[in-house]
């Protein structure tokens, strides 16, 4: 990790923004920068403030983790949610803010994953990526994930946002 740059615990104090940043990623028009869109998906909003308190909240049992990358200059670049079940970790709303994005960020919050699940005793990370996301499927292919041959539905409801076309989630995992 670059000293300029810090990956520390989120805190409640960090809701309003970690929920802005997880919207831009996810929900975000997509341009050159913006990669991780997923609005040609989805309607709504990713990810609704109480969604994310609630994720922070859930750091305080020591079985899971809101990270945030802060940059040199203070401003929060990327986020991400691990929580540890027996030997897996499972890990979910990995966020780069898109003027951020191609530039290591998700790959220090990945490596700052596995430090994690090591850490706590998990022998797997796993997580679940849409099916129609090919490249983001690839992104996590090239640094070790593979896919498990599980899938499910995208959640019927609307805590997610609204798909725009039926969608599945696909498993993928990486040994640790």
């Amino acid at each position: 990790m670059d000293t300029a740059t810090l990956i520390l615990p989120a805190t409640l104090a960090d809701v309003p923004a970690l929920t802005d940043l997880i919207n831009q990623a996810y929900r975000g028009p997509a341009t050159a920068q913006s990669w991780t869109t997923e609005a040609h998906l989805l309607d709504g909003p990713r990810l609704g403030e109480g969604h994310v308190r609630k994720m922070a909240l859930l750091t305080r049992d020591n079985h899971a983790a809101l990270l945030k990358y802060v940059a040199g200059s203070g401003s929060l670049q990327g986020c991400v949610y691990l929580e540890a079940k027996g030997h897996d970790l499972y890990l979910s709303t990995l966020a780069v803010a898109p003027e951020a994005q191609a530039q290591g960020v998700g790959r220090q919050l990945l490596a700052a994953a596995e430090a994690y699940a090591r850490q706590h005793g998990c022998t797997h990370i796993k997580i679940s990526v849409l099916a129609a996301r090919l490249e983001l499927l690839a992104w996590y292919e090239r640094h070790g994930y593979q896919r498990t041959g599980k899938s499910e539905p995208f959640p019927d409801t609307m805590e997610f946002g609204q798909p725009r076309q039926p969608l599945v989630l696909l498993g993928l995992e990486l040994r640790v």
